[in-house]
Parts: C-alpha cells; sequence; structure tokens
C-alpha cells in the first residue's frame, strides 16, 4: 500500500509548469523501476517509534527523485541509447535538455527535503557530493598506480552505497530512531549498496530474464567484478578470454562468444563468493536491532539480491 501511495505521489512530483518539462521528467519515472531506495526507507522507519506518512513519503520521495535524476546525467556521460528498456532521456530530446531535465528534479527533491528540516538537508548534501564524485572518479578512471578493483568499490560505494545508506537513514531519522539504530542502517545500507551493484555486474554476465539485455555491460566496456577480477589474477591462460573481451564486441556472435566464455569460466564463482561475503557483511551490521519483521525483511533483501545471480 505504502508503494503504491508513493508511486502516485511520485508522478505527481513530476509535474512541472510547462507540458514539456513535465513529458521529459516523468519519462524515467513512468519506466519503472526497483525503487530499492523508497522501499528502504520504509523499512528502516520500522525501528523508530513512528513516523508520519507524510514525513515518510517525503522521506522516501527525496531519495528516490535524486536517484531518477542522477540517471538523466548518467545517460548523458554514458551517451546511452536505452534506460528502463525505454529510449533514454537524451536520445529523445538531446544532451542539454536531459542535463536540464535532471537539474529540475533534483529541484524537487530539494523541495521536498526542505520540509523535513535542516538534519535532513544536511545529509542530501552530502549524499549528493559522494555520488558526484564517484561520478567523476568513474569518469576519470584509476590512477597509475591505483588498483582498478579497489578503484571500482570506492566508485560504487560513492555513486550507489551513498544514497541507499541515506535511504536507510532517512527512514530511521523521520520514525525518531536512536543513534545505534541509524548507525547499523547506515552501515548496512552502505554495504548492501554494493552488493546490490556487484549482483547487478553478475547478472549482466549470467542472466536473460531480469529485463536488461545479457552483455550490455560488456559490450559498453564498462567496469563489472568479474572481469575487474579475470585481469587482476593476471593469469595467461586467460590472455584469449581478455582479447575477446577486449575487441569488438559490436556484434552479436562476438558479444556471444565473449559471455559464453566469461560465464564458464572460475572467477564468476569467484565473483559471487565475493558479494555472498559482502551480504554477510551487510546482516552483521544489523544485529544490534532488535528481532522482529523489520529485521527479518531487511535480511530477506540481503538473501535476494544474492539468490537474483543464480
Amino acid at each position: 500500500m505504502l508503494l503504491e501511495t508513493f508511486e502516485e505521489q511520485l508522478v505527481t512530483a513530476a509535474v512541472a509548469d510547462s507540458p514539456f518539462v513535465t513529458e521529459a521528467a516523468r519519462h524515467l519515472v513512468a519506466a519503472g523501476g526497483k525503487r530499492f531506495r523508497p522501499l528502504l526507507v520504509f523499512l528502516a522507519s520500522r525501528f523508530g517509534a513512528g513516523a508520519t506518512e507524510g514525513d515518510l513519503m517525503r522521506a522516501a520521495m527525496v531519495m528516490e527523485l535524486t536517484h531518477v535524476a542522477s540517471l538523466y546525467h548518467d545517460d548523458v556521460m554514458d551517451d546511452a541509447d536505452l534506460r528502463r528498456g525505454a529510449p533514454s532521456s537524451n536520445r529523445l530530446w538531446g544532451n542539454s535538455v536531459a542535463i536540464l531535465v535532471g537539474d529540475f528534479l533534483f529541484a524537487r527533491a530539494s523541495t521536498q527535503v526542505a520540509e523535513l528540516g535542516v538534519e535532513y538537508v544536511k545529509l542530501q548534501a552530502e549524499t549528493f557530493a559522494r555520488l558526484v564524485q564517484g561520478q567523476i572518479a568513474e569518469t576519470k578512471g584509476p590512477g597509475e598506480l591505483e588498483d582498478p578493483l579497489a578503484h571500482y568499490i570506492q566508485v560504487i560505494a560513492d555513486k550507489t552505497g551513498s544514497l541507499i545508506a541515506a535511504s536507510a537513514l532517512f527512514g530511521g531519522m523521520v520514525a525518531g530512531a536512536d543513534r545505534q539504530t541509524l548507525d547499523a542502517l547506515a552501515a548496512f545500507g552502505e554495504e548492501v549498496g554494493l552488493v546490490f551493484q556487484l549482483s547487478d555486474d553478475l547478472i549482466d554476465i549470467t542472466s536473460e530474464t531480469t529485463g536488461k539485455t545479457p552483455g550490455t555491460d560488456l559490450r559498453e566496456g564498462v567496469p563489472t567484478l568479474p572481469v575487474l577480477m579475470l585481469r587482476a589474477e593476471n593469469n595467461p591462460a586467460d590472455a584469449e578470454l581478455l582479447a575477446l573481451i577486449d575487441g569488438d564486441l559490436a556484434s552479436d556472435e562476438a558479444l556471444a562468444r565473449a559471455l559464453e566464455g566469461l560465464s564458464a569460466h572460475p572467477v564468476m564463482q569467484r565473483a559471487k563468493a565475493e558479494v555472498e561475503r559482502r551480504a554477510e557483511i551487510a546482516r552483521g551490521h544489523l544485529d544490534p536491532l532488535p528481532d522482529g519483521e523489520a529485521k527479518d525483511a531487511l535480511l530477506r533483501v540481503c538473501a535476494d539480491l544474492v539468490d537474483r545471480t543464480n
């Protein structure tokens, strides 16, 4: 019920004075999404004394609007053609409009967070700063002496973990949770954000049932956990597979060969073990929280993220 109400209010939040801006702002909202961040807001709110529905909706709205706004900017930087199975906004209206629509949605998020209070404004600003720094680090790439895998983990911690941690924090804050609970929720959110992204990395290679075309990241040369782990192992026996991955994957045949080679490689099991290890760390952050339905729900979130890589 909460998510249904949230969905209605999210569509309303994308309304602008101009019908054109409304159409462009609603484009990705209407395309759907996992709504993972609002879900965490709602689940985390169950660890406090209680929140008004208005504050709970505002907290969830801030997180999802910030996330969706960042997708408009991501698509420009990645020169993307598709987002959530629909043409990207930059393909439909050009880069300038896509950037400005992202800015508009950030402004809508700022309006919502201002109604929650100064403490929330500060947290959202700090989260946004991390998100931007993560995007810059991803664009720049690892330094000459920097470990590419460690660089990647920091990038996704900033780009994904920060906003998911803030979602858990916002939920606890609006419900009046104590400091120990808030710290546990934030730590859980940060780590589960990594699990979320790293499990996506595996799905890009192995799954055909998630709505995402297999090999999308591989074809575009986007760093992912299995490929980075494969490179780090520096095994001469993998030279042929790496040459295939680094080659021209424009044809479906070449992409299929690369996917087949990666799927059958032991590195996939090692990558999955890393996802499971981080999921266990995330679960450990919940230890200080009281047992009950709310904690069980967060534990299921972890389990579901791991299970979707099977």
